[in-house]
This record gives structure tokens, C-alpha cells and sequence, in this order.
């Protein structure tokens, strides 16, 4: 069976979709969105860095996703490894790997199948980029210098967080800490 494009599922165009992204340790955080703000396109930022877990999600799951992520948050901190640079045509990438990360999507993963579009049914690549949407020539030389200064280091992962795509910057749902304290909200 085709997937039908997010914007045209009908379901989508009264609900907007949702997006799951994997919270990190606020020193980290801020690294990713000063090069993320420094490296991207002028005008062309609308979120700050992120790890994508899911990316469309349908917007009539929102109790059902809610539920879930609460759930998977009670677990602690773990550590994920930023291992290296991605090179994503127009821009670049940090390349990060965790067993725990990849185990915890894949258990969402597997749950919510049926309701995955094309992208989020591809094999997980745990990343965060810092420029996209970059003619070739200066996504080349900003991958060389990410590549030169680049040294392999280990951030926490911190928790998850659920947001509404509405067309332009996210709207936060909720954010679940590790250790399963929710926050307000």
C-alpha cells in the first residue's frame, strides 16, 4: 500500500501532526543550537537542534503518544556518543549512537507501525543537524571543518518531548524527563 504524503492524509489537515524528539543535557543542547544557529541558511532555522525520534506522527494519536512517552521516560539518563560527522548533501550532521536510544525508539516503533510514514519506517539514524538546506559548495566546507575540530565526546540524553508541527516552528505538547518526574503541562 502507498503512504500518502503527511500534508494530504486527511486526518493530518484537522489534526496537525506530531514529533518526537529525544531531550539532551542543557551544555549539550546549547553547543548543538549555537552551530545550528551559526551554520544554517539565514532565515532558514525555524526549531532549534533536535534528535528526531519521529517525525509526523498523526495528531489523533496525541493521548496515545502522550501515554507512551510517559511510560518509556521512566528510566534514567542514559549517555549517547557523538561519534562523527554526517554529510547530508545540503548540510551537515552529528552522528549519534546510543543501544539505549536505538532499543527505546524501536519498542515505539514497533508499536505505532501502522501509523508510520516512509521516513519514520526507515532505519533509525540517530543524528542532530547543525545545517541543512545549504547550497553544496558551502555545506562541503562546513562538513571539512566540523570534520577537522570534530573529537568524540558523550552527552546525556535527558528525556523525551512530544510537539504539534504546525507548518513553521513546533509547538511543545509536553516534555517527559528521565527518572519519570513529569513536568507541568
Amino acid at each position: 500500500m502507498a503512504r500518502q504524503s503527511v500534508l494530504n492524509r486527511p486526518s493530518w489537515r484537522v489534526e496537525p501532526p506530531l514529533v518526537v524528539t529525544l531531550l539532551l543535557d542543557d551544555q549539550a543542547q546549547q553547543r548543538f543550537d549555537r552551530e545550528r544557529e551559526e551554520l544554517f541558511p539565514p532565515g532558514r532555522t525555524v526549531v532549534g537542534a533536535h534528535v528526531t525520534l519521529f517525525h509526523a506522527l498523526p495528531g489523533a494519536l496525541l493521548d496515545d503518544v502522550v501515554r507512551r512517552v510517559g511510560e518509556v521516560a521512566a528510566r534514567e539518563p542514559f549517555p549517547v556518543r557523538v561519534e562523527g560527522i554526517l554529510d547530508l548533501g545540503g548540510g551537515a550532521a552529528y552522528r549519534l549512537r546510543s543501544e539505549e536510544l536505538d532499543a527505546m525508539r524501536g519498542e515505539l516503533a514497533v508499536e505505532w507501525a501502522e501509523h508510520l510514514t516512509r521516513q519514520d519506517s526507515q532505519p533509525f539514524r540517530a543524528h542532530v543537524t547543525v545545517q541543512n538546506k545549504a547550497d553544496r559548495e558551502l555545506a562541503l566546507t562546513t562538513l571539512a571543518t566540523l570534520r577537522e575540530r570534530f573529537a568524540p565526546t558523550t552527552v546525556t540524553a535527558t528525556g523525551v518531548a512530544v510537539w504539534r508541527y504546525e507548518g513553521g516552528p513546533w509547538r511543545l505538547v509536553r516534555r517527559f524527563p528521565f527518572g519519570g518526574v513529569r513536568e507541568p503541562g
